[in-house]
């Protein structure tokens, strides 16, 4: 139990900078940076759904709090959306509007989680993730399944050698962040049927749905609703990470217990986020939505293509192993390299037992300037 000036032990564990902490030189580098290593977008949001074009005089009180559970239209879009996508019946209940697909996921774990928990993560996983689960005095469990050959029985047996008395629930993210890949339907079907034998609740990281480039979209709650929460975000399709804001569904008995999580840390999702959301569910939208997909998908093959990797089937990233450039200094050395190009890329144990991986981000700059740290990537790779 610490006292002054001590502080939480679980705290101190969970890690400041989710990156590396090469990530500071990028201020006082001398010449061009590629910042390969933050997971964003250079693209502005659709015209009509920026916050320029918001005005008071459209909407009285966007400077007001919303209601906790989010704005009634915007609500009633989603379900209906949500509804339509998965083939599940949804309603308002089952909805909530976050800050973001971070405040979901701290939201939901806060409300099922007790001290000693522990929650299984499909990794590579979102580097948040863990420390997210940390924060709820639980236990983040690795389960590396995405860089493995996708088999059913194979990924079945590993969260069977993963799985304890103390599991509570199992996260996973599909499209996924940082590989691009993508868990098919049916090996999707076999987890949930998985965890509904073992007893267990599903978080589904859905934010990069409409990221995706090949294959057939899947949905937990197809298969287990009655256990899922999935989380979804208008950061990444509609680039909008800066309003904050994202919305979770689940079973809405166990909605209302989330509420109460996410009413006493940040109360309420951004009024001005939640109307920019609701102005980008919209036929401007979907065209901005459709012509940013094309962009991305050309961007991550080219980048695939020059660095001799596989095309990501959705999200924006590449994640691959390093470990042939590798020196006694190890990942950071080579990290090092990259730096004094101005190349910065993310870590590969940010994102759960890789030591000898690196993400890059083919949407975080324009794409001239991601196509030259692409280009410093692939001399350093070939070591040209």
């Amino acid at each position: 139990m610490p006292k002054y000036p001590d502080f939480s032990s679980t705290v101190q564990g969970i890690s400041g900078s989710v990156f590396s902490a090469l990530a500071a030189r990028i201020a006082d580098f001398p010449g061009e940076v590629y910042p390969l290593h933050v997971g964003d977008t250079w693209l502005e949001p659709a015209i009509g759904a920026r916050m320029e074009d918001l005005q008071v005089a459209d909407h009285p009180g966007m400077h007001r709090y919303a209601t906790p559970h989010g704005l009634p239209e915007l609500i009633a879009t989603l379900h209906q959306r949500v509804a339509e996508r998965t083939g599940i019946v949804t309603s308002a209940d089952s909805v909530l509007m976050t800050t973001g697909a971070t405040g979901a996921l701290g939201a939901v774990t806060g409300a099922l989680l007790e001290p000693g928990d522990e929650v299984l993560i499909l990794a590579p996983y979102w580097p948040l993730i863990a420390g997210i689960v940390r924060a709820a005095r639980a236990r983040a469990v690795a389960v590396p399944v995405f860089e493995r050959n996708g088999a059913a029985d194979d990924t079945l047996q590993r969260l069977d050698g993963a799985v304890t008395r103390r599991t509570v629930a199992l996260y996973l993210n599909t499209p996924n962040n940082p590989s691009g890949h993508l868990l098919p339907p049916a090996l999707l079907e076999e987890i949930c049927g998985w965890a509904r034998r073992r007893g267990l609740w599903l978080l589904s990281d859905e934010v990069y749905e409409d990221l995706q480039y090949s294959g057939e979209p899947a949905y937990c709650r197809r298969y287990a609703s009655e256990r899922t929460f999935s989380a979804y975000s208008f950061s990444k399709a509609f680039g909008m990470a800066g309003n904050r804001c994202g919305y979770l569904v689940g079973p809405a008995a166990a909605m209302a217990e989330v509420r109460k999580v996410s009413t006493h840390t940040f109360y309420s999702a951004p009024t001005a986020g939640q109307l920019a959301a609701q102005a980008v569910l919209s036929p401007a939208g979907d065209g901005w939505l459709e012509a940013a997909r094309r962009r991305y998908s050309d961007l991550g093959r080219r980048a695939a293509e020059s660095l001799d990797l596989p095309a990501p089937a959705g999200g924006t990233f590449l994640f691959f192993d390093v470990s042939a450039k590798l020196d006694e200094r190890g990942l950071l050395g080579f990290l090092e390299d990259c730096a004094d190009h101005g190349l910065f890329l993310a870590p590969g144990p940010s994102f759960g037992p890789f030591p000898n991986h690196v993400r890059l981000c083919f949407t975080s700059a324009s794409p001239e300037v991601v196509e030259r740290g692409v280009e410093v990537l692939r001399k350093l790779l070939s070591g040209a």
